[in-house]
């Protein structure tokens, strides 16, 4: 679990209610009306943005904002560095006998027991690398669409309980209710938008990066282990994904 998601959206929310709460009677912030206007007009005309099948699965991306099952890439330098040893002594069939839990690098692993081409490995793991990156993009542009329409959702609520308010001008039981429609539904667009929609898209954008970079990892490591690189600078070359990895390198230089 991601708990800077999650400690993030309930602690923003949290704080908000708390105040609404401190401030008064917190149900003077709950009104059907309003949530009808921003939760339903936000769902439906962000639907019309993109098709059915696009819009129902930028939710199950945004699972990947809630959760972590990403590798260490120190971790995973280390399992190709042992695999391009074992490659190097053993031969190419000799991965097959070895336990992978990378999904990605499984699957390299067996283009190359099944006799692949390097370029042919290189291009179909690449190809999988992009799919994966379009299907975060798709997943961000969806939730940045959700926070672009919410405020305009609540804006809209907002004229719609002016006008009520303006048309009961003579009845002044009827002006605060059409006054709680005009306000909430401009809070509760702001908090949809600020609170959860926009930060789901960049912790998206975030996850895409690192998946990113750890296939890219993969993806040199496979090819480097199937054209019989040496495993030190193999070694050498997928340190660079590793954060902070070349840095250290240099002042444990300066030290000696």
């Amino acid at each position: 679990m991601d708990l800077a998601t999650i400690v993030g959206i309930i602690g923003a929310f949290a704080i908000v209610i708390a105040a609404m709460f401190f401030g008064g009677d917190i149900g003077l912030f709950v009104n059907i009306p309003s949530i009808l206007i921003v939760v339903g007009g936000t769902i439906f005309a962000v639907m019309t943005k993109f098709s059915l099948k696009l819009y129902l699965s930028a939710f199950k991306v945004a699972g990947q904002a809630f959760s972590v099952k990403l590798d260490d890439p120190a971790d995973l330098v280390k399992t190709c560095v042992e695999m391009a040893v074992a490659a190097r002594k053993g031969g190419l069939l000799s991965l097959e006998s070895i336990e992978v839990d990378n999904a990605f690098l499984k699957k390299g692993v067996q283009y190359i027991v099944d006799g692949l081409e390097a370029d042919v490995v290189r291009t179909t793991l690449m190809k999988d690398m992009m799919q994966s990156v379009e299907r975060h993009a798709i997943g961000k542009k969806i939730f940045m669409a959700i926070g672009d329409v919410a405020p305009a959702m609540g804006m809209i609520g907002t004229l719609v309980g002016l006008v009520q308010m303006l048309a009961a001008m003579d009845d002044p039981k009827s002006v605060g209710p059409a006054m709680a429609v005009a306000l909430l539904t401009t809070l509760y667009g702001a908090m949809i938008a600020n609170m959860f929609a926009i930060p789901v898209a960049d912790k998206l954008e975030l996850r895409s990066k690192e998946e990113r970079l750890l296939k890219s990892l993969v993806i040199d490591a496979i090819v480097g282990i199937q054209t019989g690189q040496n495993p030190r600078l193999l070694e050498e070359l997928l340190k660079s994904y590793v954060p902070g990895a070349s840095a250290s390198g240099e002042d444990d230089d300066e030290e000696e």
